[in-house]
Order: C-alpha cells, then sequence, then structure tokens
C-alpha cells in the first residue's frame, strides 16, 4: 500500500520553487481562484455555554491537532449565534493571528453537519469552484503551504495573517475525480496512522505508570521492602520506615532572593524537562517562544541543582534547575539545604503524593495560580540519613532507566510516524506520488460518525502487528 506508489509519468514545470514539477495534467491555482474570502465576526468565550450552537474560535485552529472539525469545542447560545458567522459544511477556516509564525494561517476544514458559527480572528475560504473539500484540508496544511503562510505573517508579540495575502496562496490541484482518490487514499492512510499512534502512546502510558509505581515504591518506603514501619503523623506520607522522622519543609530549602546577573541566560521551567535554558527548550519543542520583555530587572537568579516552583507546580510539582541562569520575577526560587540529596528530591518534589498534599494547600480556582514559600512550607518532608537518600537515588535511576530507556525508543517512533505522515500527505497532494490506481483497491469510506469514534478511541497494540506491518517498515524506512 505503501511501498507500491509511483511517480506520474509526466511532469511539467509548476514555476513555484517551493513545489517543483507538478503532473503535466495538474493546475496550479492561488485561493483566490478557488474560493471567496471573509472573516469570521463574534464575541469572546464568555460567550460560551456548555450546550447550544457550535462555535469555533481562532484559538481553536492553532491549537486544532487535526486538519478537519469534526465538531466542535465551544457553544454559544441561538440568540448569541445571530452576532457569529455562520459557517457551511466545506468551509476552509484559517486563524488570523498567533503567538509565533507556526500558529498564523493554520487551518481546518469545516465538516460539522447543521447550523455551525465561527467567531472573530477566523479567515473563511469558501469554495466558489468544484473541488473537494477534503483534499484542500490535506493541501492547506503541507509544511510547504505552511511557510508560504509564514512569510505572509506581520507583527511582532502577536502574528497575524491577512486575506490580503492568504488569497495568493497557491496549491496544486489535481482534477476533481483525481482529488477524490487522493482523499480516499490518505484518510485510509491516516486512520491506520491514527491507530498506530494511539497504541503507541497507550505503551507510553503503561510504561510511565510502571516508571512511576517503581519511583513511588522506593521514594515512600526506601530499599528494604521488610523494614518495619511506623505512622509518620502526616497524611500525604502515611507510613513510613521506623528510623525516618518528619520535619518542615523550611528545614530543607530556604529561599534564594538573588536577583539575575548580567551574565544570566533565560530559563525556562517545563514540566517534561525542568528548568532547563530557554534555546535549549526550544530546540526540544522544535517550536519558539514569548520571550520575557518585561520587568527584566526583577529576574530571579537560579543556581543549577535549585529547585523553582513554577506556575506549574500544582500540577506537576517542583522542577529541578538543570543550568545555572535567569528565571520569571513571579517564580520562587529554592535553595536545597545540607540535609538534601539533590536527585533523591527530584524524585520526590514531583510524586503524585506530594503534588496532592501541594494541592491541598491553596484553592486552585483558575488554572495557572501562583504557588508560595507558604504553600510549600505546609507540606512537611520526611527526613532521611543523606546516604540513604543517595542510595534511593541511585536504586531509582537504575531500576527506571531501562523503563525510561523504552519510553524514548516509542517516542521516537512516534516522532518519526508523524514525520512520515506529514511526508506522505505533502508528496501526494503535490504530485510527487501516484495514487490513483491503490485507491480503487481501498475499502469503502468509513461514515463520519465512526471518524468520531475512530479519533476518540484508545487502541491496544493486540492486533495491530499485521495491519500495521507496513508502518513499522516504514519507521525504519525513516529513521534511515
Amino acid at each position: 500500500m505503501i511501498h507500491d506508489l509511483k511517480p506520474y509519468p509526466d511532469y511539467r514545470d509548476s514555476a513555484e520553487p517551493w513545489l517543483g514539477d507538478v503532473p503535466v495534467h495538474w493546475d496550479v491555482a492561488p485561493l483566490r481562484s478557488i474560493g471567496r474570502f471573509s472573516k469570521g465576526s463574534g464575541g469572546t468565550k464568555v460567550d460560551d455555554v456548555a450546550e447550544g450552537v457550535p462555535c469555533i474560535r481562532y484559538g481553536d485552529l492553532y491549537t486544532q491537532k487535526d486538519i478537519f472539525l469534526l465538531a466542535s469545542r465551544s457553544f454559544i447560545t441561538p440568540e448569541r449565534a445571530v452576532d457569529y458567522t455562520p459557517l457551511l459544511y466545506g468551509d476552509v477556516l484559517f486563524a488570523g493571528s498567533g503567538e509565533t509564525l507556526d500558529e498564523i494561517g493554520k487551518s481546518a476544514v469545516c465538516l460539522i453537519e447543521g447550523s455551525v458559527h465561527c467567531g472573530g480572528d477566523v479567515l473563511i475560504l469558501r469554495p466558489t469552484r468544484e473541488v473537494n473539500p477534503r483534499f484542500l484540508g490535506y493541501a492547506s496544511n503541507i509544511p510547504q503551504a505552511m511557510r508560504q503562510k509564514a512569510c505572509m505573517g506581520r507583527g511582532v508579540t502577536i502574528m497575524h495573517i491577512y486575506t490580503g495575502s492568504l488569497k495568493y496562496l497557491r496549491l496544486a490541484i489535481p482534477p476533481l475525480i483525481e482529488q477524490a482518490a487522493i482523499v480516499r487514499y490518505l484518510d485510509y492512510m491516516d486512520r491506520r496512522i491514527r491507530r498506530f499512534i494511539h497504541a503507541k502512546q497507550e505503551m507510553i502510558r503503561l510504561l510511565g505508570e510502571q516508571k512511576q509505581a517503581v519511583v513511588h515504591s522506593l521514594v515512600m518506603r526506601g530499599i528494604d521492602m521488610n523494614v518495619r514501619l511506623r505512622l509518620s503523623g502526616t497524611p500525604w506520607l502515611g507510613d513510613i520506615p521506623e528510623h525516618w522522622t518528619v520535619s518542615r519543609s523550611k528545614h530543607f530549602f530556604s529561599v534564594r532572593k538573588d536577583l539575575a546577573r548580567p551574565e544570566d541566560v533565560q530559563l525556562s521551567a517545563t514540566q517534561a524537562y525542568g528548568v532547563i535554558p530557554q534555546a535549549e527548550f526550544e530546540a526540544r519543542v522544535a517550536r519558539r517562544v514569548v520571550k520575557i520583555s518585561m520587568h527584566l530587572e526583577k529576574r530571579r537568579h537560579v543556581e543549577k541543582d535549585d529547585f523553582v516552583i513554577s506556575m506549574r507546580s500544582f500540577q506537576g510539582g517542583l522542577e529541578r534547575a538543570w543550568a545555572s541562569g535567569a528565571i520569571r520575577s513571579s517564580y520562587v526560587v529554592l535553595k536545597p539545604g545540607p540535609s538534601v540529596d539533590v536527585e533523591f528530591f527530584s524524585y520526590l518534589l514531583k510524586s503524585p503524593d506530594y503534588i496532592r498534599a501541594l494541592q491541598s494547600t491553596a484553592d486552585f480556582i483558575r488554572d495557572g495560580q501562583d504557588l508560595t514559600f507558604d504553600n510549600f512550607c505546609r507540606v512537611d518532608l520526611p527526613l532521611i540519613p543523606l546516604e540513604e537518600q543517595r542510595a534511593i537515588a541511585t536504586a531509582i535511576t537504575n531500576a527506571a532507566s531501562g523503563i525510561s530507556s523504552n519510553i524514548e525508543r516509542v517516542t521516537r517512533q512516534l516522532d518519526l510516524i508523524r514525520e512520515y505522515r506529514n511526508r506522505l500527505i505533502a508528496d501526494v497532494v503535490t504530485g510527487k506520488l501516484d495514487v490513483r490506481e491503490v485507491a480503487t483497491g481501498i475499502p469503502d469510506e468509513i461514515s463520519q460518525e465512526e471518524m468520531l469514534l475512530d479519533e476518540m478511541e484508545s487502541f491496544s497494540e493486540d492486533g495491530l502487528e499485521d495491519d500495521d506491518s507496513g508502518l513499522e517498515a516504514s519507521l525504519e524506512e525513516v529513521e534511515a
């Protein structure tokens, strides 16, 4: 199915450097020749209700992982809907703004049946020529198209894109019957790839639970599983080894109050990687983040192996600093004392039991509420001999290293299959690969309801090995 694809027999120059040659019978056209542009209008998210008329907002577009809108996340009342722009099935929607060039112009095709509206800052392309809306969805989001849209962006802090520029975005357009064959093939392959991704994500989840169980056992009980236990008197700790004691958190850590130094690099506090240089974080996630531009003189200095209480600590615990530098002034920097083994506490302070205890110190009415040193001090910590802390940390590292390696391996597979998916779509919708013959042997399309279920369902890996052996082979091909 994948390896049988070949190029078209005849090509011509598209006159577009980004596109190169296209099949001789294909058209290359700007969006203005495909349909008419308009801009959405309406209120803000304060209009949202639990049930009502489906509403698409611009933020939904650049956070949307799929390129087809089969359902909406937001709803408005019928009374408010009159102030919003009505959409039609097959409209192509573009995000009019975003924080980065990667986000602007992010598009999705509205495939929602019935009444649906959109809010402001949504750019709408309504096709006026006969074209397959799903083909437009695939073609508008390939990397080559995204690069065109990025070049059209304007702004500094917030990036904007306008219909005056977007209408010149050029796509390769095959005949309508061929668009249907391409959609048939890509839909089929996309469903298989989704199942593959769901299976790998489930594997990562199970490996994460296994790792968490290992860490929890060692952090809360130590290495000796036969040690006598006693009541700790601290609810989140429960029973602890009888030679451990419990002490106030402020006896372990103090607040580092140093302001940023001129040579300090900007740090990012992340749940996934700890506190690392912002440039390193951008490289790891392959995108830019918003830079701090105000109150630079109030930033706080951080030393390597400090711990940081960030705005997300109530979700993911405290973050260890892996480098020295400067952090936002709203964060709290904790300097470890002599009774702290940093490696051990990097596990303890991110354990689920500790996070729940930290959450109990405040009423988190809104996401992102800041935690303070006072919150931290209200959660007592186990006082463990320093050498035992080091031994526990070593045992955790040894026990979890194999699990972490497996997680990294599966994560790498996910990255590769996503990269392969993007490459496959781009090659097909730009005419580098001919799917016409292969598409005739694909089973009939599943219904839209089944597609929705397909998106939401979590698949186990059992039963996928035979069906998706071609995808496994493709992973090896991409990695090579």
